[in-house]
């Protein structure tokens, strides 16, 4: 097998503008051909306008008949038609989408993107046995709004945190859509962005469940031709927003298995991908939010620990945790907020854990701490130092903060999730005794 060129992937029919054309024409050219980016032409330099540019030329106050020439624009790197798709690996940690494909003088041939390396691995290959709601929170965080907020004030958000588009909920429910597109064509048309969002967001708006596997979940992505699709739960409530690019570090295990079949083939270009091996490898081990690792990594370490401590004959146990009112946090001062205050709690276990102990974000405001070589009452001690380090930090707003915990055992021949569970029974005790306080299985 002979991984393909670039050239062979690559879309020609590209849509560009002279440097020397206004941000009007660029938009125009844009919405005509219903792309939310457009490829700026400079001799043999290539830039990208994109809709972040546009609702910065808004918030900046600039004129749209400003030429593109007197805006400072993202340069766009390139690769040419006749190199290999392996060689384009290395853009992908990049933030912008797009690499153009040139011909060997340069000139403009296609464009690659994220997108098209991700069609070029089966999904098929993927793993069905991971669910949505595994690996919700490694996306980019969402944004989400009520119908009466106004389209106006959520253009500066939406520059700073890099949004491109808005869920419009009621009840929690997603009913409507605000993309960047919809803002450009509102700028174009001049239309007053100071009202309510409900007036412009697509409704109603196509949902997946977050019991979705992987594999399902980039079919539907394929099938739609859509970069990210909202994720409900079985209520239909918000659960998140997933996107076409965040699947790339779940399907590069398909490349892995590629490289070891055709290692003679890839023999040159192997040094360049070991570096790479390690960032995926990371990426999809952690939590994109806190570092912390995620629940797939912590199954693993979990199973290798419980051999040890049956070969060695040690003890293990396992601390639940939870931010107490983290819901209240998010509602009053916002996600932004919410998400410093999990960052500060993951800062505060790293610190006050042993330096073989694991602890992973298991979902929302819960973590999980997996403590190597400690009985019972060790991990209660543990988990009652980790009560006190949680109260004692302020986070920024919000003040001081607590949490519930909850401490089990491991035992020898017993499942991990029972393990788990009995953590998750005593944490729940926590919390029905007023919160704020470390229980553990014997409290059962």
């Amino acid at each position: 097998m002979k991984f393909p060129d670039i050239g062979d992937i690559a879309t020609c029919e590209v849509i560009t503008v002279d440097i020397n054309s206004t941000f009007e024409e660029a938009i125009t050219k844009m919405l005509n051909s219903e792309h939310r980016n457009i490829i700026v032409v400079d001799g043999d330099k290539y830039f990208v306008v994109g809709v972040i540019d546009i609702l910065n030329l808004k918030t900046s106050k600039i004129d749209i008949s400003t030429s593109l020439k007197d805006i400072q624009l993202t340069k766009v790197p390139t690769i040419k038609k006749s190199q290999n798709i392996l060689e384009a690996i290395e853009y992908l940690n990049d933030s912008i989408e797009y690499i153009c494909v040139v011909n060997e003088d340069s000139t403009l041939y296609g464009l690659i993107t994220h997108t098209d390396i991700t069609e070029n691995i089966d999904p098929d290959t993927l793993m069905d046995n991971y669910r949505l709601e595994d690996f919700l929170k490694l996306g980019r965080r969402m944004k989400w709004v009520k119908k009466d907020a106004k389209i106006f004030s959520l253009l500066e958000d939406m520059v700073s945190n890099l949004y491109d588009n808005v869920v419009v909920v009621e009840d929690l429910k997603p009913i409507g859509i605000f993309t960047t597109k919809d803002i450009m064509s509102l700028i174009k048309n001049n239309i007053d962005l100071n009202v309510e969002i409900e007036k412009h967001m697509s409704s109603p708006v196509q949902s997946i469940n977050k019991n979705f596997s992987i594999r399902e979940a980039l079919s539907f992505l394929k099938e739609k031709h859509f970069k990210r699709v909202i994720v409900v739960d079985d209520d239909g409530l918000l659960s998140g927003i997933i996107s076409q690019k965040e699947l790339i570090a779940l399907t590069y295990s398909k490349w892995s298995s590629l490289m070891k079949e055709y290692q003679k083939e890839l023999r040159d270009i192997n040094t360049k991908l070991q570096s790479k091996n390690i960032e995926y490898e990371n990426l999809a081990s952690t939590d994109a939010l806190t570092g912390l690792y995620n629940r797939h990594k912590f199954t693993q370490l979990y199973l290798s620990s419980y051999e040890s401590m049956v070969q060695r004959h040690n003890k293990m146990s396992v601390i639940l945790l939870d931010i107490d009112h983290f819901k209240k946090v998010n509602d009053i001062f916002g996600h932004n907020i919410g998400d410093i205050t999990l960052v500060e709690v993951s800062k505060i276990l790293l610190a006050a854990l042993r330096g073989v102990d694991i602890v992973c974000r298991w979902g929302g405001e819960e973590f999980i701490i997996l403590l190597p070589t400690a009985d019972l009452n060790g991990a209660i001690l543990i988990a009652q130092k980790l009560h006190k380090s949680v109260k004692e930090v302020k986070v920024d707003k919000v003040g001081a903060i607590t949490a519930s915990f909850g401490v089990s055992e491991v035992r020898e021949g017993e499942e991990m999730q029972d393990a788990i569970n009995r953590a998750d029974k005593a944490l729940y005790l926590a919390k029905k005794s007023g919160r704020d306080c470390v229980r553990s299985e014997i409290d059962i």
